[in-house]
């Protein structure tokens, strides 16, 4: 095999294994096992590919804070769906997220549907 095939064969191979790093399955980094059900603020939303980013701050009984990081799905999902990213912003009023938590990582967890202090809601992805 030439010096030149081995190169090209290299560079697609990291190309394809940087591709499929950089997108995963919902699965594959989310337990459907372990259903989570929250309340907090919305602080950020990161609406970016391959997925938008909620960043919540849940305060607790005793006034302690946890921030989650929770993804959604993508951009153009949610532009077809109708939803903007103000939409997702809430306007700093409380609200409540169902899903499901990572299999690793503390506080990270996949948006299932939320639902904001005034009754409106986005289901995003199946129970």
């Amino acid at each position: 095999m030439s010096a030149w095939i081995r190169l090209v064969t290299s560079v697609g191979v990291v190309t394809v294994l940087s591709a499929a790093n950089g997108h995963h399955s919902v699965s594959g980094v989310f337990d459907a096992e372990r259903p989570f059900e929250i309340n907090g603020v919305v602080t950020e939303v990161e609406w970016i590919n391959p997925h938008i980013y909620l960043h919540l701050e849940v305060t607790d009984a005793d006034g302690e804070i946890t921030r989650w990081q929770l993804e959604t799905a993508p951009t153009a999902f949610m532009r077809k769906a109708g939803i903007t990213k103000a939409m997702l912003e809430g306007d700093g009023t409380p609200v409540t997220v169902t899903g499901i938590e990572s299999h690793t990582l503390p506080n990270v967890g996949w948006i299932r549907r939320i639902t904001f202090e005034d009754g409106r809601y986005f289901q995003i992805s199946a129970s």
